[in-house]
């Protein structure tokens, strides 16, 4: 794929992310919020918590799970550290990370606080 062909696909997935969040009642906060040397796909409010939500898009959801590294998880932390001082709220602040599977064919899995402890 292109620059722009994933550019476009990588939009059309955090689409498909935000609508399984929004399907269950979430709020949406924030879209490809950046923060330091990171950015967030989405942020969203569901049931009183804070999601912090990274979107994968691969050619089958397999594929998709597997992308995520550990300097990236940390960089998506740093970014939602970075969101919540901009927000003015507490560490305590219920929260968690989830990843939003997405195949090429638009089916799509939400993994729940998936960032590893």
């Amino acid at each position: 794929m292109t620059g722009a062909t994933n550019y476009h696909a990588g939009l059309a997935a955090e689409d498909i992310a935000e609508r399984l969040y929004t399907a269950q009642g979430a709020e949406l906060l924030a879209r490809r919020f950046r923060a330091g040397a990171g950015e967030v796909d989405l942020i969203v409010r569901l049931a009183g918590t804070l999601v912090f939500v990274e979107v994968k898009a691969r050619k089958t959801l397999e594929d998709a799970s597997v992308s995520i590294s550990a300097k990236q998880w940390a960089r998506i932390a740093a970014t939602a550290l970075g969101y919540l001082q901009h927000e003015n709220l507490s560490l305590d602040t219920p929260m968690r990370f989830d990843v939003v599977l997405v195949d090429r064919a638009g089916g799509a899995e939400i993994i729940e606080d998936a960032m590893p402890r």
